[in-house]
C-alpha cells in the first residue's frame, strides 16, 4: 500500500485487502467484489487489543507451548444451554471461550432463542451479559416478559462502541457474553461505516481476542443476505468457531437450528423449536411432529425416513399428477430438489414404463421441511406412482432408498436407526433397499420388504 493512502480495498466475500481495485479478487476468484473503504489504525488497534488482555491476565505475556498430556479437560468447559435441541447441535453445550456466530432471515427468532438461553443460564447460576445494538432496554424488556420470567445475574446493555463494551465485559467479567447484532457494532479506530467489511472484520477479531483470552463464550448474531448467508465478509464464518444457522418459514410454526461449521462436534445434527405465544419451545420428537394432521387413505402420499445427522426424521412426501393443460408439462418440487424430481420422473418413464409426458407433476415435503437426502428418492417414486394411479398407499407403510438410473434401489446410511424409528411411531410395514436389509437382518414388530430396484417396489405397494 503506498505510503500515506487512507483507503484500501476489500473483498466483500473473503476480506481480501488490496491497494487498488481489482475486477476478480485473486484469492476467492468472485468478480467485482471490491469495495473501497478507509483504514487507518486497524493493524495497531489489533496489536493494542492483545497486549491489553495480556496485561489484565487472560492471557500470559510468555508463551509457553504445551504437551499434549498437560491439557486438563473439565466437564465444566461445557455449558447447558437448558435446550437439549441445541446443546445437541452445539456438540453437547456451550464450550467456555469459544466464539459462536448465529444467522437467520429477520423476526425467524434468533433474539427470541438467545434471550431464552441467557434466562436458563442465568438460573443456572451463571453470569450472562446481553448486549444490543439494535433495541432498547425497554423493548428487550417487553420480550423478555414474553417468554415468562426472569431471575439471576442477567444484565442487559444497549451500545455500539466496541470500545465501551470491551471495558463493561473485562469490569462485569461474564460467563457468557450476547452481541445482537455485529453488524451495528464499530470500533473507533476504524473510520468506515458500522456494517462494512472492515468493521466487521475487526470487530469479530477483538471479540474473538476477548473469548479465548478470558475464557468467555461469546454469541454474535450476524444479519443475511437475500442469499441466506451471513452478510459481510466470509472471513467472518472463518474466524469463529461455530456457525449456525436458523431456518423456517416464518408463516410456519416450526423453526430448525442447523450448525454449518462446529470445531467442537458434528456439523450434521439439528435442533427443531416451534414458535409458541411464550417464545421459543424445543420440538423432542420432531417425527411425531411433522407427521401430525396427515390424511387417511389419501392417494400420493408417502411417509418417508431422513436422517439429520445421527437423528432419525419421518416425513411425509406428496405428490399430485393431473393431465397437463399444454404442450409443455409442469414440473413443481417443493422442499425437494427440482433438478432431482426430474431426474426421477426420467427414470420412471424408462425404467418404469410409465408415460409422463402428458401429465403434471408437483412434489411436497410436508411441514415447510427441505430435505435433500438421497433416501427419499424410493418415496419420491411411489408417491408419483401413487398419484397417477390413484391409489392410496397404506398409512403404516414406510418407504426410503436410493435410486440409480438404471431403476435399481441402492443402499442408504443407518438403515437400523431408520427402522427402529418407524417401529417406535407405530408403522408394521417397510420398504427398503434389500442390501440394506441383508446387511441389518429382521426386526421384531414392523415387516421389512426388500426391494432390488423400482419395478419390485411398485409392485410391493400394488399388492
Amino acid at each position: 500500500m503506498a505510503k500515506g493512502k487512507t483507503t484500501a480495498f476489500f473483498c466483500r466475500e473473503c476480506g481480501y485487502e488490496s491497494a487498488k481495485w481489482l475486477g476478480q479478487c485473486p484469492v476467492c476468484r468472485e468478480w467485482n467484489s471490491f469495495v473501497e473503504e478507509p483504514v487507518s489504525k486497524a493493524e495497531a488497534s489489533a496489536k493494542r487489543g492483545i497486549s491489553k488482555i495480556a496485561a489484565d491476565g487472560g492471557i500470559s505475556g510468555k508463551i509457553k507451548p504445551a504437551r499434549l498430556s498437560e491439557i486438563v479437560l473439565d466437564e465444566q468447559d461445557r455449558m447447558k444451554t437448558g435446550y437439549e435441541e441445541l446443546d445437541r447441535v452445539l456438540g453437547g453445550g456451550v464450550v467456555r471461550g469459544s466464539l459462536v456466530l448465529v444467522g437467520g432471515d429477520p423476526g425467524i427468532g434468533k433474539s427470541t432463542l438467545l434471550l431464552q438461553v441467557c434466562r436458563n443460564l442465568a438460573l443456572s447460576e451463571k453470569k450472562v451479559l446481553y448486549i444490543s445494538g439494535e433495541e432498547s432496554l425497554k423493548q428487550i424488556k417487553l420480550r423478555a416478559n414474553r417468554i415468562g420470567e426472569v431471575k439471576g445475574e442477567l444484565l442487559f446493555l444497549c451500545e455500539t462502541n466496541l470500545d465501551l463494551i470491551e471495558t463493561a465485559i473485562h469490569e462485569e467479567k461474564p460467563d457468557v457474553v450476547i452481541i445482537d447484532s455485529i453488524q451495528t457494532m464499530f470500533r473507533e479506530e476504524i473510520s468506515s461505516a458500522p456494517g462494512s467489511v472492515s468493521q466487521v472484520r475487526e470487530s469479530t477479531n477483538l471479540l474473538m481476542q476477548i473469548a479465548k483470552g478470558k475464557g468467555i463464550a461469546i454469541f454474535i448474531v450476524g444479519h443475511v443476505t437475500k442469499e441466506g448467508v451471513v452478510a459481510g465478509p466470509r472471513v467472518l464464518e472463518h474466524m469463529v468457531d461455530t456457525v449456525l444457522y436458523f431456518e423456517g418459514e416464518r408463516s410456519a410454526s416450526y423453526r430448525i437450528i442447523r450448525g454449518v461449521k462446529n470445531r467442537f462436534g458434528s456439523t450434521n445434527e439439528i435442533g427443531v423449536f416451534e414458535m409458541v405465544e411464550s417464545g421459543l419451545a424445543e420440538v423432542k420428537n420432531p417425527s411425531e411432529f411433522m407427521l401430525s394432521g396427515r390424511p387417511e387413505d389419501a392417494s400420493g402420499a408417502v411417509v418417508a425416513c431422513s436422517m439429520e445427522g445421527t437423528r432419525p426424521m419421518l416425513i411425509e412426501v406428496q405428490a399430485l399428477i393431473t393431465p397437463t393443460a399444454f404442450g409443455m408439462p409442469r414440473r413443481t418440487a417443493a422442499g425437494t430438489d427440482y433438478n432431482r424430481v426430474n431426474l426421477l420422473m426420467a427414470v420412471l418413464e424408462k425404467r418404469g414404463h410409465y408415460d409422463l409426458s402428458h401429465f403434471d407433476a408437483y412434489v411436497n415435503i410436508t411441514g415447510g421441511l427441505r430435505m435433500n437426502e438421497p433416501a427419499l428418492d424410493l418415496a419420491i417414486l411411489m408417491a408419483i406412482v401413487s398419484s397417477m394411479k390413484d391409489r392410496a398407499i397404506d398409512s403404516k407403510t414406510i418407504i426410503f432408498g436410493e435410486v440409480g438410473l438404471s431403476g435399481e434401489v441402492r443402499a442408504v446410511s443407518m438403515a437400523q436407526q431408520r427402522v427402529n424409528e418407524a417401529k417406535k411411531l407405530g408403522f408394521h410395514t417397510c420398504i427398503l433397499p434389500k442390501i440394506s436389509l441383508e446387511k441389518m437382518g429382521t426386526v421384531e414388530g414392523i415387516k421389512l420388504i426388500g426391494v432390488e430396484n423400482v419395478r419390485e417396489a411398485i409392485a410391493g405397494i400394488s399388492n
